[in-house]
């Protein structure tokens, strides 16, 4: 039988299970810490969290099924997407981006930030109803196998109950009290006052259990980890990117999700998992940005010219792009722009396409792996 409904928040826990997480939390935000510190070092850095934000885009949604690349998004960044899967990625990065200039701005999360990220998210025939984009469901839905409601493994409130529980994860993920958010003194509870990485990783769970739209919840509530981590403080800059780490492990994802919901939640589970792919996140992406700085140091150490220099670092922008696209980016003549990219191609740091005779793409492999983390 399948799990209905989830409870309002705050979480309650047993002492010995709060006590596990607390003492793992210290470990986890020290390593947060450092990325940071080590962005905030790079000298590529505005590259580097526009390719990670990319990087993410994909991840996101290949835990729902698409097959797109970060490679083959790379290729087509310039000339716009080609199927409803890379237009999925595309409108990801765009809602990404739009809520993060959102809280730059000083707006808070609110319903109404979550229902435009959700519009993005839906526009442009991406996968998806796109006629109900930004507005949330007004009839049952459920997660399961097929269409069939008899084989869902969970069916989430009703279309009527969606506003009184997103008001109270609103006030949650604001770090604000609200009526809804009261205890008992004396049960443990993840409440609006708590740790952000916790309140981050309920609060993610918890909109994923409300399900407030049709479609495209999954993708949401991945963008909104970054999103809370960037307004609450956790780090100064949006990388907090989880998607990597809970796509190489969906399945225990989806079974962790599941167990917090229905009569009886059991938030143990996923906020162990939530906390492990935080510090494998945060580790693999300190290992990138440092062989991403490397990489752009030794070709720097190679160039003779400014313009050569200035050329290398466009690469970073746009690792897969032609002369003319670079010209763009750099404000150089073309000409000028594509003799240097051919002597980064002569020193081993670039490739080109030869079989191309006009437009002729060239790459930035090392930086794609680095990326790519492979």
């Amino acid at each position: 039988m399948a799990l209905q409904g989830v409870k309002k928040l705050p979480v309650m826990l047993d002492n010995k299970q709060a006590l596990h997480l607390y003492k793992r939390l210290a470990n986890v935000n020290k390593i947060l810490g450092k990325l940071d510190a080590v962005l905030e070092s790079s000298i590529v850095n505005a590259s580097i969290l526009s390719l990670l934000s990319y990087n993410e885009s994909v991840q996101s949604t290949r835990i729902e099924g698409t097959q797109v690349t970060f490679h083959e998004i790379m290729e087509t960044a310039k000339s716009g997407a080609k199927n409803w899967q890379q237009r999925e990625v595309f409108n990801y990065k765009k809602a990404i981006d739009f809520g993060l200039q959102s809280i730059k701005e000083g707006n808070v999360i609110s319903t109404r930030l979550i229902k435009e990220l959700h519009k993005l998210l839906m526009s442009d025939e991406a996968r998806g109803t796109t006629s109900n984009g930004g507005e949330f469901r007004k009839i049952q839905n459920f997660i399961g196998p097929d269409k069939n409601i008899e084989n869902a493994s969970y069916i989430p409130i009703g279309a009527n109950e969606i506003g009184e529980y997103m008001t109270n994860l609103e006030f949650f993920i604001n770090g604000e009290f609200h009526s809804s958010l009261e205890t008992q003194e004396e049960q443990e509870a993840i409440t609006f006052d708590s740790d952000i990485l916790l309140r981050i990783a309920v609060a993610h769970a918890q909109f994923e259990s409300i399900h407030p739209f049709f479609d495209g919840n999954g993708r949401l509530g991945r963008i909104l980890i970054a999103l809370i981590s960037v307004q609450e403080g956790l780090l100064h800059y949006p990388i907090f990117f989880v998607s990597e780490e809970l796509e190489k492990e969906r399945i225990r994802y989806y079974n962790a999700l599941n167990a917090t919901r229905g009569d009886s939640p059991d938030w143990n589970m996923w906020l162990n998992l939530f906390l492990n792919a935080s510090e494998q996140m945060a580790n693999t992406i300190l290992k990138k940005i440092n062989n991403v700085d490397e990489h752009a140091r030794k070709g720097l150490a190679v160039c003779k010219t400014q313009t050569q220099k200035n050329v290398w670092l466009s690469t970073f922008t746009s690792p897969v792009a032609t002369a003319a696209q670079l010209s763009e980016l750099t404000g150089y003549h073309s000409a000028t722009v594509k003799k240097a990219l051919d002597f980064l191609v002569g020193k081993g740091l670039l490739d080109k396409d030869n079989a191309a005779r006009r437009n002729i793409p060239y790459y930035n492999y090392d930086l794609l792996r680095a990326i790519q983390n492979q």
